[in-house]
């Protein structure tokens, strides 16, 4: 079926914040903080939380 209009704009907004986490991920990723992350037990999981943090804080600017 085809996609409503609401549908449309869910899908491209989501779009947009899949690339950001994805390029935001490469760029850790650079620098090796999710390996020094994953070394440490749950840190992985600080890291993301941090990411999604900052997300939430350009958002709300």
């Amino acid at each position: 079926r085809a996609l409503l209009p609401g549908e449309e704009a869910d899908n491209a907004a989501h779009r947009k914040v899949r690339a950001r986490v994805e390029h935001v991920i490469g760029r850790m990723k650079n620098y090796k903080i999710l390996r020094d992350c994953r070394q440490h037990g749950n840190g992985l999981h600080h890291a993301v939380q941090a990411v999604a943090h900052m997300h939430n804080l350009a958002l709300a600017s």
